[in-house]
């Protein structure tokens, strides 16, 4: 089945810059140049929910893995920390000198990484939001810093035409890749962790094997890729570009599958749901839009045969090229069967309880960090009280 147009949500008054699933997909948060957050329901008839608090344009926007939390990134150069309540209540971080274009989760959903336009890569402990180092080595903006699924990398990509991966550890880029022609607006991970994607300025897309550092797949396109998200399958890879169509490439094929005109204008971002069956986009025209994947509904597992080979597709070299980056080991049924249901459904329990404790903590963690903050506020005007006092004092004394 080819995708759906399944929801269309209007709000907006500006272009919209990102977009992101809650991991329960009853929820979608958009950010935009009005300044302002959206999150909406994907309950139909639910209504959607307006944060202020940015004083410039929000620039990107994503869930914490247990859905508790929100960060958003702003030309203000703040970061921003929602619980995505009715409330709205948020903590203020000042992260960068100039515009924070990136805010990216661990999947523990203990750091978070942002990347900005002062030219650095920062990392933060989320509880406290405690700043914790700098990658420093674009000599360009950079619009977009991502953690490794295991949280032991992180990847960058910059107007200064090159893709930088760092070990978070060391804190040291242990690789540039410098193939694209122009500014590298998105980058990311494959599920499985062994490649990355990005989109540029030039039009393509190209993919890597961060073990062995060289380039899988290349795909040209016809204008600037604005964004790009991996299906949690690691077999497709969707992208939004300058020419208002979103492009969903088979990966396994090395091809083209499908492109999806709904914007008017160029489409600015794309994402899949953290379970792959919808996906959402937002472009310039204000709108943000919530698409059935459909493609997908085969058992990956069947379908796809180990060890395929893909051509890269760029029309001019029909080299063909390796795609082995374990895009297509999803587990088969037949693996599970040597655990007992019981036991099996004791795990998921467990871990749901401890995933509820998680968000629990995460929003006890935010909601201290808030009446800090008050606190901080109410002590500051008390000693500006006070300090106009003395003068008072003073004045008379005189």
């Amino acid at each position: 089945d080819d995708p759906s147009l399944e929801r269309h949500f209007k709000g907006h008054r500006d272009a919209v810059t990102s977009v992101d699933f809650s991991r329960n997909k009853k929820h979608l948060a958009s950010g935009s140049m009005d300044s302002c957050l959206m999150i909406w329901s994907m309950k139909p008839q639910m209504r959607a929910y307006r944060f202020m608090g940015h004083k410039d344009a929000v620039m990107c926007v994503q869930f914490s893995p247990s859905g508790h939390l929100l960060a958003s990134g702003s030309r203000d150069k703040t970061v921003r920390l929602w619980i995505p309540s009715a409330k709205g209540e948020s903590t203020v971080f000042k992260a960068h000198t100039a515009t924070v274009r990136s805010v990216h989760f661990s999947s523990d959903g203990q750091s978070l990484v942002t990347a900005s336009d002062d030219k650095t890569v920062k990392v933060w402990m989320v509880h406290r939001q405690k700043f914790l180092f700098s990658l420093s080595q674009h000599i360009n903006w950079v619009r977009c810093a991502r953690f490794s699924p295991d949280g032991r990398l992180i990847v960058s990509s910059s107007d200064d035409k090159t893709v930088k991966l760092w070990d978070k550890t060391s804190r040291e880029c242990i690789h540039s890749f410098c193939e694209h022609g122009g500014f590298v607006n998105h980058v990311d991970f494959h599920p499985s962790g062994n490649c990355i994607a990005a989109g540029s300025t030039d039009s393509t897309v190209k993919l890597w094997d961060v073990r062995m550092n060289r380039l899988l797949q290349h795909y040209q396109g016809n204008s600037a890729v604005n964004s790009l998200s991996f299906h949690p399958s690691g077999n497709y890879l969707i992208t939004a570009s300058n020419d208002s169509t979103l492009k969903i490439l088979d990966l396994l094929e090395g091809r083209l599958l499908y492109t999806l005109h709904g914007h008017q204008g160029p489409a600015t971002c794309v994402a899949f749901s953290r379970d792959g069956d919808f996906f959402a986009s937002g472009g310039s025209d204000e709108q943000v839009m919530v698409w059935k994947t459909n493609f997908d509904a085969a058992d990956y597992g069947d379908v796809v045969k180990p060890q395929k080979y893909c051509s890269s597709v760029d029309g001019t070299h029909g080299t063909g090229v390796e795609m082995d980056c374990g895009i297509h080991h999803k587990k088969t049924k037949t693996q599970d069967s040597g655990r007992t249901h019981e036991q099996q459904e004791e795990e998921t329990s467990l871990a749901n309880t401890l995933e509820h404790i998680m968000g629990q903590l995460d929003v006890l963690t935010q909601t201290v960090s808030i009446l800090e903050q008050r606190l901080t506020l109410t002590e500051d005007k008390l000693k500006e009280c006070l300090e106009n006092q003395q003068k008072i004092i003073q004045n008379k004394a005189n």
